[in-house]
């Protein structure tokens, strides 16, 4: 083990993020009313061209006007490799006031995409006197992303999460997948003559997790296409939050009751935890620095364990 200190990640639910084009104002509502934990109010993939100016005016109105109580709010602003970029950040950090919390960036290849962000967001918020800093979230979407992930996760103390977007990663693979996240049709295994399909994005997740998690960020799984399959998204989910991932997004409002239920610890879990915590503590009190609790071994790993439980679950709670 190191001696340098794994930091911890931000402290607040990020079970799902629901996404909504800037360009459908019909839609901000719905998602205030929501029981997603983020808004992801996104100027990107969802946004024509020609919306691009009027869907950024309608976020920074929504963002200044709309009750989204508790609701941490990100915007996914366009990719440094079009013309819109700067002139989201300008806009947003100009004169969508103090309720944005986060900008969402896209396409990050390396950590120098980050830097020339937070270049100009460092100095907006100087210019300005903003008083609340932006945090960041970056998107790992090619194959440059994932082979930097380690520097990219390092990049910013702005960065607070990042995620996988399957789609784009996919295709800057050269991948042959059929959709979004998910299971592939092609890829298989041979048992006795059947097939039992594999994860391929489970070798990224894992990647992405462990630079979040050496670097205090929060690890998210991405988009899942197919939202007329609830047992796909719920499987993903829950391989997702296996590799250590804290949530998922949700492109479909009926993904977000999916994305909770998978991200929210069980009572039964909950309950375990608190009791490993408390048969470590009475070991403690005994000298031990182990114990057995229902019929297996629990040391100081199982602790750090089933405290991320509890934290979970008292800020899931707070939330509430």
């Amino acid at each position: 083990m190191s001696f340098r200190i794994q930091p911890t990640a931000p402290a607040r639910p990020n079970r799902c993020q629901l996404f909504g084009p800037g360009s459908n104002t019909k839609l901000f509502p719905k998602m205030a009313a929501s029981a997603a934990d983020v808004i992801n109010l996104d100027l990107e993939d969802s946004v024509a061209p020609s919306d691009k100016d009027a869907a950024r005016a309608n976020v920074i109105e929504a963002l200044n006007t709309v009750d989204w109580g508790s609701k941490y709010m990100s915007v996914r602003i366009n990719g440094l490799d079009t013309p819109y970029w700067y002139r989201d950040v300008v806009d947003l950090l100009e004169q969508a006031g103090d309720r944005i919390d986060q900008i969402m960036i896209p396409k990050v290849g390396c950590a120098e995409d980050v830097y020339a962000v937070d270049a100009l967001v460092t100095a907006i918020e100087r210019a300005k006197g903003r008083s609340k800093p932006v945090s960041f979230e970056v998107i790992i979407e090619s194959a440059a992303g994932i082979a930097h992930v380690a520097a990219i996760a390092a990049s910013s103390p702005r960065l607070q999460a990042m995620s996988l977007g399957a789609a784009d990663f996919a295709a800057s693979m050269g991948m042959q997948t059929t959709g979004i996240g998910g299971t592939q049709e092609n890829y298989y295994m041979l048992r006795d003559g059947e097939q039992h399909w594999s994860d391929p994005w489970h070798w990224a997740q894992a990647a992405i997790v462990a630079a979040c998690r050496t670097h205090g960020i929060l690890p998210v799984d991405g988009p899942f296409g197919d939202f007329s399959d609830d047992e796909g998204y719920i499987a993903q989910a829950k391989r997702s939050a296996t590799l250590g991932m804290v949530g998922k997004w949700a492109i479909h409002p009926k993904q977000i009751a999916l994305a909770n239920q998978v991200f929210t610890p069980s009572e039964q879990a909950v309950t375990e935890a608190r009791e490993i915590l408390a048969a470590m503590e009475q070991a403690k009190a005994n000298g031990e620095g182990a114990t057995v609790y229902k019929g297996r071994l629990v040391d100081i790993a199982s602790i750090k364990q089933a405290e991320v439980i509890v934290a979970q679950a008292e800020l899931i709670a707070q939330s509430g």
